[in-house]
């Protein structure tokens, strides 16, 4: 945890050289977000409610979707890189320190542009009118085990280019499908496609589980969102170590500072 902390301070310090790109980079994503939201207020203008979701409950779990995201790319950008480092050989410079090489890879980027996710998530989840201090607390839980579930679902789908190549498009695929079915009311999906959302692109552990936390917490739903971002983790370290078995070192001679 000591090098974990160490590790994200610096690219932390690294968002934050160049203040003006850092600053704009965060206004425009927060923009983005609340101008595709309103997509769905105009939607629930027309429209009182979808199967028992009115806008307060699009607002919510737009929200959380808005802050796991955030989280998710702040702190573990290095996760949608994996791919190239995998095939390309450059996996050697995180082999070769002592410490965790899927930490570190994960760990060894952030993107300016996730605080404008977070900021605005955390606008979405002021206005939806579910706020008290449980449930802003339930919120911080679900955002941040979202985060994790994403981090670890991108670490699994870019872990299979140990096995079968290059696997950057369908990550990057995969990444796009979790936010899309994540940014629609969970009463709109059955049958196969519930199950697919609770296992193969996990929005349910990402947003429908998290945003419980919010409208209505419950002991039951913050025991299963702990518990989803502990076996999504799991999962995805232990895929990752088995992958490293077949990984073809690039023989790349370099030094991180």
């Amino acid at each position: 945890m000591k090098f974990l902390r160490a590790l994200i301070a610096t690219n932390l310090k690294a968002s934050f050289a160049l203040r003006g790109a850092f600053w704009l980079q965060v206004a425009f994503m927060a923009l983005n977000n609340l101008i595709f939201f309103v997509m769905w207020w105009v939607f629930f203008d027309r429209f009182e409610e979808v199967k028992g979701w009115r806008l307060p409950d699009m607002l919510a779990i737009y929200g959380m979707i808005a802050g796991a995201f955030g989280i998710g790319v702040v702190f573990g950008a290095g996760s949608r890189e994996l791919t190239r480092l995998i095939v390309e050989g450059d996996l050697d410079c995180f082999l070769g320190q002592p410490k965790d090489p899927l930490l570190q890879s994960v760990a060894s980027k952030s993107q300016a542009s996730g605080w404008g996710d977070l900021a605005s998530g955390v606008l979405l989840i002021a206005l939806s009118g579910y706020l008290t201090p449980i449930s802003a607390l339930g919120a911080a839980v679900g955002m941040v085990c979202g985060a994790i579930v994403f981090i670890s679902t991108t670490v699994l789908i870019h872990s299979a280019s140990f096995w079968l190549g290059n696997m950057d498009s369908l990550s990057r695929q995969v990444s796009e499908f979790m936010v899309l079915f994540s940014a629609y009311p969970k009463t709109v999906f059955s049958g196969a496609l519930k199950v697919a959302l609770y296992t193969i692109i996990p929005a349910g552990f990402i947003a429908y589980l998290p945003v419980e936390l919010v409208r209505a917490p419950d002991p039951l739903v913050l025991a299963a969102v702990l518990t989803s971002a502990v076996v999504y983790a799991s999962l995805a370290r232990w895929v990752f170590r088995i992958g490293l078995r077949r990984y073809e070192s690039g023989n790349r001679c370099g030094v991180r500072a």
